[in-house]
């Protein structure tokens, strides 16, 4: 929650909901930050038109999904960057045997 309450701190002060300022907040808050929750709480946030979503309620319900889920699509990029690796690795060690 304290990645949500950090992006309405930073509308409610007329500051830009970006990386660098919620790493910001949060820093000065001492929370730990991390930076795949920051990532997908800025764009959760990107298309959102907070002070209509404050009113409805939504910024709230909606942007804690986002952050939670982060670490997970981390995870499987990481995966997936690894994978990659491994096959132009192997790629490389063929094209080393035809020199």
């Amino acid at each position: 929650m304290e990645y949500i309450y950090s992006a309405m701190l930073l509308h409610s002060a007329g500051k830009e909901i970006n990386e660098e300022n919620v790493k910001n907040v949060l820093k000065a808050a001492g929370v730990e930050v991390d930076e795949a929750r920051v990532k997908a709480l800025v764009a959760a946030l990107e298309k959102v038109d907070i002070d209509e979503a404050i009113k409805k309620g939504s910024v709230v319900q909606a942007a804690p999904t986002a952050v939670e889920a982060a670490p997970e699509k981390v995870e499987e990029e990481k995966k997936e960057e690894e994978e990659e690796k491994k096959e132009e690795e192997a790629a490389e060690g063929l094209s080393s045997l035809f020199g």
